[in-house]
């Protein structure tokens, strides 16, 4: 029994019902990831911002005005410059 108008009709409805729904899954998937990413780029500043903040602290304690302070709170001293011995590594000998 060949297909007659009515038969061609619901079925390009069903192939563009279809059609469309996969257009709007597709589109609730990208909606997901995109929330995901904002969510993660929040998070990557956040955790930049910490390294930042880190670092300046690492920075902040190396200097000499907290170093040279804790060292005499612990008795020592700076050496003279007398007392600075500098070695050097002797370069290898190329055959």
């Amino acid at each position: 029994m060949p297909a007659r108008g009515r038969h061609w009709l619901a079925l390009w409805l069903l192939f563009a019902l279809g059609t469309m729904a996969w257009v709007v899954a597709r589109q609730t998937a990208a909606l997901v990831l995109v929330t995901g990413l904002r969510e993660t780029r929040a998070q990557r500043s956040l955790l930049e911002g910490q390294r930042a903040e880190l670092l300046r602290r690492i920075r902040s304690a190396g200097s000499r005005g907290v170093l040279i302070p804790r060292a005499r709170a612990l008795g020592l001293r700076l050496p003279a410059d007398s007392e600075i011995i500098i070695l050097q590594v002797p370069s290898p000998e190329k055959p």
